[in-house]
């Protein structure tokens, strides 16, 4: 095998074994799962309406991934929060859950797409009271539903929630399949690495060309 034959397969394998990872590979979630889910919720304390809800969420699963868009109005004041020293902001207290999330997160391949900071207030409202103010929007892509439910049923999950949750006046959180999504990292890797490895060949071995 050749050098050049080299330059083009050693990228070509990693972005492979990057797909493979980055692809939920395992399909819906099977009866069995969603019942460990299940069990793991309510042993977690769970609110039996919000156990309907994600069973619903569960047992309509396509395997596919999905982004979670959230709307995120942060508390002016969140006042002294058990865990938490006192005084803290509701970034700093809101952080203390990240803490916890962000590195399961990346473990399944799952993590932030956009966050942005709100400019003014909601510009259109239709059938939605006390819905004006924003401090904030995010997506989060996830691998699958699978992934997501292995981090919030995690017992580690209950005991850092209550930081989320008073770092917020309020929010709304839901999540979508993409119909188009240009930013999906498997599309943004093909074009860099296809690029990279071009111009290298050009390079190196386009002089040697007849």
């Amino acid at each position: 095998m050749t050098r050049r034959m080299y330059l083009w397969l050693a990228p070509l394998l990693f972005y492979a074994v990057f797909t493979f990872w980055y692809t939920n590979t395992s399909g819906p979630l099977t009866d069995d799962e969603i019942g460990q889910f299940v069990m793991a919720m309510v042993q977690n304390g769970a609110d039996p309406a919000v156990i309907t809800r994600v069973r619903q969420f569960m047992e309509t699963d396509t395997g596919r991934q999905f982004l979670m868009v959230n709307n995120i109005d942060m508390a002016d004041d969140p006042g002294d929060v058990q865990g938490a020293e006192p005084g803290e902001s509701a970034d700093q207290i809101m952080n203390r859950y990240m803490e916890h999330m962000y590195p399961e997160l990346f473990k399944r391949a799952s993590h932030p797409v956009y966050v942005g900071e709100a400019v003014f207030d909601a510009m259109d409202i239709v059938g939605i009271e006390g819905a004006e103010s924003w401090s904030r929007a995010a997506l989060f892509r996830y691998r699958s539903r699978r992934d997501m439910m292995e981090i919030t049923s995690n017992p580690a999950f209950r005991d850092k929630h209550h930081f989320k949750l008073a770092a917020l006046d309020k929010t709304i959180a839901y999540p979508l399949e993409n119909t188009l999504y240009l930013s999906d990292p498997r599309f943004l890797l093909a074009l860099i690495l296809l690029s990279a490895v071009a111009l290298l060949d050009i390079a190196l071995y386009g002089r040697n060309r007849s």
